[in-house]
C-alpha cells in the first residue's frame, strides 16, 4: 500500500457541521462566563497580582475555615446516614432515599430563613432553652453558616457514599460473614474502604460549592466578622464601588475555587475494581448499632424538615398579606428561571453533540478536554461571572442594571450547565451506542441524523435537566445581587431585604412562595420539555 494510501486510510472524518455550529457556541459561552469573566476583572483591577487590605485577607480565612468545617460536618453526618440507609430496611425507605436529591432543588434563602426560624433567638429550639432556664442561642455568624451548608451538603455527601455502599460485591460480605467478623469488623474491612475510597472527592467538592457560597453567608453571617469572599466582593461592588478592590478579591475566589476544582477531580474515586457477584445489602446488626442507626434516620430527618416545616408554618399565615412588590419579585423570579432552562438545555444538548461527534470521528483528546471545560462552571463564581460581565458592560457602554435579567438569566443558564451536561450525555451515548451504525448506514447526515438518533432519549433526560435549571436560577441569589436594581429585586433577594429590614413574618411568607414557586417551576418545565421531545 503507498504512503499516499496510507494517509488516506488514517485521515479521520470531520465532525458534523450542526455539532460544531451548537457545542462550538455553547463551549465559547461557557468559556467566556467563566475563564473570561475572571480575565476582565484581572484587567479591570490592573492586570496585576491583586493586593488585599487586612479585612480582605479575613476574608479569605474565613472562607477556607467554613468551607473546610462545612465540608467536614457533611461528610461525618452523610457517613453515618448512608451506612444506616444501607443496613435498615423500612417502609418509605425508597422515598427516602429519593428525597436526598429534594434539597438540592431548595432555595437556599428560603432555606436560610427556616434555619433561623429553628435555631435563631426566637426560633423553636430557643423557645424551648429558655422554657427550661437556659440561655437562647445565637444562630448568626459561624453557627449559622455551618447549619445552612449542613443542611444542603449531608444529603449529597450521603448519596455519594449510599452508591458506592450499594455496590460493594456480595462476595466480599459473604466472607466477612464466614469469618464471623463483627459490625466493628465489619465496618473497618468492607465498608470502611469504601467511605474511605469517597470521602476524599466528596469533600473537595463540598468545600467547593461552600467556598462560592453567597446567600446563606448573606442571609445567616451577621456581621464583618462573617465576611467570606462572596461577600466582600459583592460589598465592594454595591456599597463601595470599589471594582479594582473587587476584581482583585474576584480573582482569590477563582484561584480558590479552580484549586478545589482540581482537588475534585484528582481525588474523585476510581471505579470499583473487578467485577464480581452483583452487590447485596448490607447486614442489620441489632443492639446498639440499631440504636445508633435510628439515632441517625430520625436526626437527619428532623433536622432537614424542621426548617421546611417552619417556613410553611411561619409563612401560610401571612401570605395573604404580602405586598405587591413580592408578587412583581415573584414574576421576575419565574421569567429568570424560564430564560434560563430555554438556554441551559440547548447548550447542554449542543455540547453533548459535539462531545458525541468528537468521539465518534476518534478526537477522544478533544471530546475529553470540551467534556471537562463544562465543568469549569462548578469551579466558577457567580458573583465573579457577575462581576467579569459588569465590568465587560460597564466598558462597553452599557448600563448593567437596564440588562440584569438577561445577564443573571446567561450566567444562571451556564452555572446549571453541568448538571445538565451530565444529565443528557450518558442517554445520547447510549442511543448513539444503540443506533448511531445504523444511521449511518442509512445514509442519515447531519440534523436529520440528530434528530431520528438523539431526538427521542433526549426527551426524558432534557426534561430533568430544563426543571432543574428553571429552579435554580428562579431560587438563586448569586449574581442578581449585583445586577438588581433598587426598584425591581428578584423574589430572593427580596427576601434577604425584607429578613434584614427584621419583617420576619413577610419574609417567612415571601419564602413559602418561593419554595412553592421552585418546585412547581420544576415541575412543570420538566413534563412541558419532555412532552414536547417525545416522539
Amino acid at each position: 500500500m503507498s504512503a499516499a494510501g496510507g494517509r488516506a486510510r488514517l485521515r479521520r472524518p470531520a465532525p458534523p457541521a450542526f455539532a460544531l455550529l451548537a457545542g462550538g457556541a455553547a463551549l465559547a459561552l461557557t468559556l467566556a462566563a467563566t475563564l473570561g469573566a475572571a480575565a476582565a476583572a484581572w484587567l479591570r483591577g490592573g492586570a496585576g497580582w491583586p493586593r488585599l487590605a487586612g479585612p480582605d485577607w479575613r476574608a479569605v480565612e474565613f472562607t477556607l475555615l467554613q468551607a473546610s468545617l462545612s465540608a467536614a460536618l457533611s461528610i461525618a453526618g452523610g457517613a453515618a446516614l448512608a451506612l444506616a440507609l444501607s443496613r435498615r430496611r423500612f417502609p418509605g425507605r425508597e422515598t427516602a432515599v429519593l428525597l436526598l436529591g429534594a434539597p438540592f432543588l431548595l432555595p437556599v434563602i428560603s432555606a436560610a430563613f427556616g434555619i433561623a426560624a429553628v435555631w435563631g433567638r426566637s426560633g423553636w429550639v430557643s423557645d424551648g432553652l429558655a422554657a427550661v432556664g437556659l440561655p437562647r442561642l445565637d444562630v448568626y455568624g459561624l453557627p449559622g453558616i455551618l447549619l445552612a451548608h449542613v443542611f444542603f451538603n449531608l444529603p449529597l455527601a450521603a448519596r455519594i457514599f449510599l452508591d458506592g455502599l450499594r455496590a460493594v460485591p456480595a462476595e466480599r460480605r459473604r466472607l466477612a460473614e464466614s469469618l464471623g467478623l463483627g459490625p466493628w469488623a465489619g465496618l473497618a474491612h468492607v465498608e470502611g474502604p469504601v467511605l474511605r475510597r469517597l470521602a476524599p472527592g466528596a469533600f473537595a467538592v463540598i468545600f467547593l460549592i461552600c467556598a462560592g457560597s453567597f446567600a446563606a453567608v448573606l442571609a445567616l453571617g451577621g456581621g464583618p466578622r462573617s465576611a467570606t469572599l462572596e461577600l466582600a466582593i459583592y460589598e465592594a461592588v454595591r456599597l463601595d464601588f470599589d471594582l479594582p478592590r473587587a476584581a482583585g478579591l474576584a480573582l482569590v475566589q477563582t484561584a480558590l475555587c479552580l484549586s478545589a476544582g482540581a482537588a475534585a477531580l484528582a481525588l474523585a474515586a476510581p471505579p470499583a475494581a473487578g467485577p464480581g457477584l452483583p452487590p447485596a445489602p448490607a447486614r442489620a446488626p441489632g443492639g446498639v448499632w440499631r440504636a445508633l442507626d435510628l439515632g441517625a434516620l430520625l436526626g437527619v430527618a428532623l433536622f432537614l424538615a424542621a426548617p421546611l416545616a417552619a417556613v410553611v408554618a411561619r409563612g401560610a399565615a401571612a401570605l395573604p398579606e404580602l405586598p405587591s412588590s413580592v408578587w412583581a419579585a415573584a414574576g421576575r423570579s419565574l421569567a429568570l428561571g424560564l430564560g434560563a432552562a430555554a438556554l441551559a438545555v440547548p447548550l447542554a444538548a449542543g455540547l453533548a453533540a459535539l462531545v458525541i461527534a468528537l468521539e465518534r470521528t476518534g478526537r477522544r483528546a478533544a471530546a475529553s478536554l470540551t467534556e471537562g471545560a463544562a465543568l469549569l462552571a462548578l469551579a466558577a463564581s457567580p458573583l465573579v461571572m457577575g462581576l467579569g460581565l459588569w465590568v465587560t458592560l460597564d466598558a462597553a457602554g452599557l448600563d448593567p442594571f437596564a440588562l440584569a435579567l438577561p445577564a443573571v438569566g446567561a450566567i444562571n443558564a451556564v452555572m446549571a450547565l453541568p448538571f445538565a451536561l451530565r444529565l443528557t450525555l450518558p442517554a445520547l451515548r447510549e442511543a448513539v451506542a444503540a443506533h448511531g451504525d445504523l444511521a449511518d448506514q442509512l445514509g442519515l447526515r447531519g440534523l436529520a441524523w440528530a434528530g431520528h438518533v438523539l431526538a427521542a432519549p433526549l426527551a426524558r433526560p432534557a426534561g430533568f435537566a430544563a426543571g432543574l435549571s428553571a429552579a435554580l436560577a428562579a431560587g438563586d441569589l448569586g449574581a442578581i445581587a449585583l445586577f438588581a436594581p433598587a426598584d425591581a429585586p428578584t423574589l430572593p433577594l427580596m427576601i434577604g431585604r425584607l429578613m434584614g429590614a427584621y419583617r420576619m413574618d413577610q419574609a417567612a411568607a415571601a419564602a413559602l412562595l418561593l419554595l412553592a414557586l421552585s418546585l412547581v417551576l420544576f415541575r412543570v418545565v420538566e413534563r412541558s420539555v419532555r412532552a414536547a421531545l417525545a416522539p
